[in-house]
């Protein structure tokens, strides 16, 4: 089994996400949470567009649910976060960002996080 990966707020002493799931490769990440009906409340994904890509944007193509993503630059500062995102509807295109997280809707609102906070992805 693959390590957790937990998402710390250390601007803000919180925790974003206890369990972070990767999504990997091409098929993971054009998939993404594509299929599922929900999340649970401490759980979450995330995405890495690699050093080539840059801005990254997210899709809610055939999605159930609605979802906060936190777009994150290369240092794991905050640039952007979409609340509340609902299915079939484009996120915003965040300029800079390496990682996207998408956590259960009003995730990012729970644990304060706001742009420029600094995020810290852990393994445990």
């Amino acid at each position: 089994m693959a390590a957790s990966i937990r998402a710390l707020n250390r601007t803000r002493g919180t925790v974003l996400c206890e369990r972070l799931e990767t999504a990997d490769g091409v098929m993971g990440r054009g998939r993404g949470l594509v299929g599922r009906e929900g999340l649970e409340a401490d759980a979450g994904m995330l995405f890495d567009a690699g050093r080539l890509q840059p801005f990254m944007w997210m899709h809610m193509f055939f999605m159930r649910f609605p979802i906060d993503i936190v777009f994150l630059d290369a240092g794991g500062r905050v640039i952007k976060i979409d609340h509340r995102l609902k299915p079939w509807r484009l996120s915003s295109i965040a300029i800079g960002a390496r990682r996207a997280i998408e956590l259960t809707a009003g995730a990012a609102a729970a644990s304060r996080t706001e742009p420029g906070d600094l995020i810290e992805l852990a393994r445990t």
